[in-house]
């Protein structure tokens, strides 16, 4: 693969705790351990966040992408990413993620089509296939 971007990010302090800063300065954000994890929580972010909403804005570019080349409608549309952390059952841990498509525009079968494709096209679901369960929930409100 012949990288065309390639994105910065450093990572000081505590890890969890510490902070993050992309190289352009744009992403400069003071990290914290969530409460469910045994950490402080409060107004501060985490990696899971960070990489629910990469995956998010991510796979919906490639679902419009696909959309848009089958002419659908995408008026609306929307993706949220659920990541999850847990014990890996091995002293480590992993990660899950539900994506929530909406795609109040289209039919149901026409949505389930796009959003498989979409899963093919997008990055972060080629990173994450056979890697990390990602369970795909589609939804509509046809007119």
């Amino acid at each position: 693969m012949a990288a065309v971007y390639t994105a910065v990010a450093t990572a000081t302090g505590d890890g969890r705790g510490g902070h993050t800063t992309s190289s352009d300065g744009v992403i400069n954000l003071d990290l914290a351990v969530p409460k469910e994890m045994g950490g402080p929580g409060g107004e501060k972010t985490n990696p899971e966040q960070l990489f629910a909403a990469g995956y998010a804005a991510c796979f919906h570019g490639a679902a419009r992408l696909v959309a848009g080349k089958q002419k659908a409608d995408t008026t609306g549309s929307s993706v949220t990413a659920e990541v999850g952390i847990g014990s890996n059952g091995q002293g480590g841990f992993a990660l899950e993620v539900t994506l929530k498509v909406n795609f109040p525009a289209l039919d149901q079968a026409t949505a389930e089509a796009i959003v498989e494709t979409a899963h093919q096209v997008c990055p972060y679901s080629n990173a994450t296939r056979n890697n990390i369960p990602v369970e795909l929930v589609v939804t509509t409100n046809p007119a």
